[in-house]
């Protein structure tokens, strides 16, 4: 019995569309022969291309719904977009030169803080490929993410710690250039951080320990290396061994290192950056600034009408910037600028504490004229005056 098959034929028709035709095969002896079963001309396209599908043993769909089932769909272009950032920046090898797990997961909970900030146990689900909240996970093929294995990358991450900062020092830092240096603080809720300590807590958060972390910046504002200290250390006690990293760590001899004037302090720049030959950049406190309002002592035979404040606010120009010497500051270039909105901010501010202390010192004198058992005697009026009257400051 013959074989007989059917298959859907163009053909060229000069100046005209191609015919389209349904046409059925077979083998008689040596010789095959063909039969047009149907002319498809006037069929859409999609209809011709169905047909040529069923007639190869496929399936024809009227549409794409049909065709699949979404069961799931993974958030994928942010996570493609901060993915190929970090492969652009280097930053897989920065981590660590040979590809591993601890490093794909490292690579990952970066990424994740950056893109949905969370705990190590959410950030280990959103991970994991049974309950993934992006394309992440399966984009570094890690399968199955536990909270444990989070925290054991973080101790493998620790002892990588001196070597990324090395090699971000090469990357954004060299000789003779700014290194911005500030600290924050952060508060815990537990007491198991052995660190943790009672301090100055920049959160506002009363009877709570904390660990304070102090940040080296290259002069873009690009993070170069962190430091945590106990919860009770000072600001100006962690410069001396951000001076020791600087020197030793990263090889740098001759830097500028910027600061708040907390931090950098008089003991701090004679006894940690004078001896390792660094420049600094900070400001002046306020006690500081109003020796610079007085005339210094005229020297030995010196006229003395001509000694003059090194700072006299009344020469300067608003939002210009002025060079001035004192002799308190030997080798030391002092810069000022008169900022007239700050001026004009502060002297609201003061006029605003003032009304309020004259407000408070009102009621006092009816409480005295009134002559209530508290505000009897002029050692009790004192000791209720202090405590209100320092509060402005006024």
């Amino acid at each position: 019995m013959p074989s007989h098959s059917f298959y859907v034929e163009s053909i060229p028709n000069r100046n005209s569309p191609p015919a389209v035709l349904l046409r059925q095969a077979w083998r008689e002896g040596k010789r095959i022969r063909r039969k047009t079963i149907a002319n498809l001309s006037k069929l859409p396209p999609a209809s011709i291309h169905a047909i040529r599908i069923i007639l190869k043993g496929g399936v024809a769909f009227p549409s794409l719904h049909q065709a699949v089932t979404i069961r799931r769909s993974l958030p994928h272009g942010h996570v493609a977009a901060l993915l190929g950032l970090a492969r652009q920046l280097g930053f897989p090898r920065l981590l660590h030169r040979v590809p591993s797990r601890a490093r794909s997961l490292a690579l990952a909970a970066i990424c994740a803080r950056l893109l949905h900030p969370a705990s190590k146990l959410a950030t280990a689900r959103s991970l994991s490929a049974d309950s993934a909240a992006s394309s992440l996970g399966p984009l570094l093929e890690l399968g199955p993410v536990s909270g444990n294995e989070l925290l054991a990358m973080l101790d493998w991450l620790r002892r990588r710690q001196n070597w990324i900062q090395r090699s971000l020092a090469r990357r954004h830092l060299g000789d003779r250039c700014l290194i911005l240096y500030d600290v924050t603080s952060a508060y815990f809720e537990g007491h198991c951080c052995p660190l943790a300590d009672f301090g100055y807590n920049r959160d506002r958060k009363q009877g709570k320990r904390q660990i304070v972390c102090g940040l080296l910046c290259a002069p873009d504002g690009c993070p170069v290396a962190v430091e945590v200290f106990a919860g009770n250390t000072a600001d100006p006690a962690t410069v001396s061994s951000q001076v020791q990293a600087i020197r030793e760590r990263f090889g740098l001899t001759h830097v500028a290192l910027v600061g708040d004037r907390g931090m950098l302090a008089t003991t701090r720049l004679r006894e940690d950056l004078e001896p390792a030959a660094f420049d600094w950049i900070s400001a002046l406190k306020s006690s500081d600034i109003r020796q610079l309002l007085k005339v210094p002592k005229p020297a030995a035979g010196a006229a003395e009408e001509t000694a003059k404040a090194p700072l006299q606010p009344s020469t300067l120009v608003p939002d210009q910037v002025a060079e001035i010497r004192s002799p308190e500051f030997p080798d030391e270039r002092l810069l000022v600028c008169l900022n007239p909105r700050l001026q004009q901010e502060r002297a609201r501010k003061r006029e605003e504490l003032l009304q309020s202390t004259e407000q408070f010192l009102e009621q006092v004198a009816a409480k005295v004229r009134r002559g209530r058992k508290p505000w009897q005697g002029a050692a009790a009026i004192q000791r209720r005056l202090g405590r209100e009257l320092n509060r402005h400051k006024m």
